[in-house]
């Protein structure tokens, strides 16, 4: 059975800032056709992310669009008060 992570096109990918403390989640970008039908099943690819110390556990799944807000919300950092 073909899994999600054999169609990552660049494999996973992680943060240059991560370290080996476990505190990282790792990224990849699928084709719609390359994951489960869902509610984003309109999107043409998705972003996905997964924990790195449990990589067979619960995956996020991010249209473009969403990426983007997502991707911009933390360099500007609308995130900071969460840590």
């Amino acid at each position: 059975m073909t899994t999600e992570d054999d169609y990552a096109r660049d494999g996973w990918r992680k943060s240059p800032y991560s370290t080996n403390g476990g505190n990282c989640v790792e990224i990849t970008v699928l084709d719609r056709d390359q994951v489960p039908a869902g509610p984003k099943a309109e999107a043409g690819r998705l972003f996905v992310m997964r924990d790195s110390k449990n990589p067979a556990g619960p995956r996020l799944y991010f249209t473009p669009s969403e990426w983007d807000a997502f991707a911009r919300g933390m360099k500007d950092g609308a995130f900071d008060d969460l840590s």
